[in-house]
């Protein structure tokens, strides 16, 4: 080994040892693989704004529509026809609701998805071979924002992070996800499921 080689021996070891730095997913792919969801369905685990954590099964039927089935009590969080209900485990019939528009995750359950709109994403990076991706209503900021965390080859959603107008977040993680299942309609019923708990 000539004293140029030996010179560069180190250098190459170097390289091979750390790990390629990850390109960030482009906004106009992850738009495309989000309008590319229509049914979906899979586990999750939410983290509370109080640190408390909780399991459970998520469905998701773009655009408008989905369903949080939380384990181990009978709180039931359902969004379609541009409100969302939230059943809590100690309500027997009533739901807090409130427009669907009014919460980040509208964003993710728009008919079109386009995260180039101008004002929408107010963050986009590369970080720990992941792509993270802050967007808001570009109308109206004060409806808090939405955090998406995505992998890539293939692009698939990670996990999100809901900041609401009150600052409060609650963190999503997403399990596997079954993509293109049959979800019957009533399954994401508001008034279904109010005259259910009565």
């Amino acid at each position: 080994m000539n004293l140029r080689s030996l010179a560069l021996a180190p250098v190459i070891v170097l390289g091979l040892a750390l790990p390629a730095l990850a390109e960030k997913i482009p906004l106009n792919e992850i738009s495309r693989y989000l309008n590319s969801l229509k049914t979906v369905a899979g586990d999750f685990t939410q983290v509370n704004p109080d640190g408390s954590v909780v399991p459970g099964k998520v469905y998701i039927h773009r655009p408008g529509r989905v369903r949080f089935e939380y384990r181990g009590d009978n709180t039931l969080v359902l969004a379609s026809s541009g409100t969302v209900a939230i059943f809590d485990r100690k309500s027997n019939s009533g739901a807090q609701q409130y427009p669907l528009a009014k919460t980040p995750l509208s964003i993710i359950l728009a008919d079109n998805v386009n995260l180039g709109r101008s004002g929408m994403v107010t963050q986009h990076a590369e970080s720990k071979n992941s792509t993270v991706v802050t967007a808001q209503d570009p109308q109206h900021p004060e409806y808090g924002n939405i955090q998406m965390v995505f992998t890539a080859n293939p692009t698939e959603l990670r996990q999100w992070v809901v900041t609401d107008d009150t600052g409060k977040r609650t963190t999503v993680i997403l399990g596997d996800m079954q993509k293109g299942v049959s979800i019957p309609s009533s399954a994401f019923s508001i008034t279904q499921e109010v005259n259910r708990r009565r």
